[in-house]
Formats: structure tokens, C-alpha cells, sequence
């Protein structure tokens, strides 16, 4: 096994529940969140020949596992009456979590992926922007706009 399938291997063990939390995050559903990470890191295995290292393979897998669980909940059947397959309000135990869930789903999506890469996967401005294939600048912007937004939409409620 060479140097960067082990690294992988080794990603793989020590951040699996980082990466399922973030994948929960973006898809609604903890099992389509298992299932994205699982396909993300066989892409990763697969493609283990493109991985140039310009960059840390944590950012390169991150964006990987980002891009499936965005697939996973493109594929998952929407509820009636579901604008977003966000985790629910419903499933809150009280209404300031529900108010919390319902700001964030109501985020555009780049907000919304730059908060659960800060904030559940504990990435910094360079990785989320490595993940997110944008500049560290746009992720400073866009968590800036998402703070201001949940501030506003949170203190209206």
C-alpha cells in the first residue's frame, strides 16, 4: 500500500464521524449520510491517481464527500411540502433549535456548506475554501453573510 492510499485509509478511521456529521448535515438523514460517505471514499480510492497534491488529501476528500452528500440528497424522494431535505424543524426538541434549523436550511447553499465544514467538521478558512473549490476570501464572505443572516432571521423569531 503506497504512502497516500494509507494516508487515506488512515483519514478514513480517524475522521469518519467528522465526515458522517457534515454529510448528516447537508443530506438531513444520518443512513444518506453514510451511504454518501461510503461512495465518496470509494470515488477517493478510485481516483487516488488524480489526486495531484497541491493540497492536503483531507481538503481533496472533503470535497469529494461534500459533492456525494449533495448527490445523495438530490436523489433522496422530498416530503410533501419539503423545501429543503435540511434536517427538519419537527424533529426539534424545542423552538429555539427548531428556529436554529429552520435559518440555517433557509441559507444558500454555499453559506450553508461553509457553516457545517467551520462548525461540525472544525475545517479552517483554507480548507473549507480548498473543499469547496473557492477562495479563502468567499468563505470569510460567505460565513460573515451567514452569521448576519441567522443573527437577523434569529432575532426576529
Amino acid at each position: 500500500m503506497d504512502d497516500v492510499s494509507a494516508d487515506l485509509e488512515r483519514l478514513y478511521r480517524d475522521e469518519l464521524p467528522t465526515f458522517v456529521r457534515v454529510a448528516t448535515a447537508i443530506t438531513g438523514d444520518e443512513e444518506a449520510a453514510r451511504d454518501a460517505v461510503q461512495e465518496a471514499f470509494a470515488a477517493a480510492l478510485r481516483r487516488l491517481g488524480t489526486f495531484r497534491r497541491e493540497g492536503p488529501l483531507a481538503a481533496w476528500v472533503w470535497r469529494i464527500v461534500v459533492r456525494s452528500a449533495l448527490d445523495q440528497r438530490a436523489r433522496a424522494p422530498r416530503s410533501a411540502g419539503s423545501a429543503d431535505a435540511s434536517p427538519q424543524p419537527e424533529l426539534a426538541v424545542d423552538t429555539e433549535r427548531a428556529a436554529i434549523l429552520v435559518a440555517i436550511a433557509r441559507l444558500p447553499e454555499r453559506q450553508r456548506l461553509a457553516l457545517f465544514l467551520r462548525y461540525y467538521a472544525d475545517l479552517d478558512y483554507s480548507a473549507i475554501a480548498d473543499a469547496l473549490g473557492v477562495s479563502a476570501g468567499t468563505v470569510a464572505a460567505s460565513l460573515h453573510a451567514a452569521h448576519s443572516t441567522l443573527r437577523v432571521r434569529l432575532e426576529a423569531s
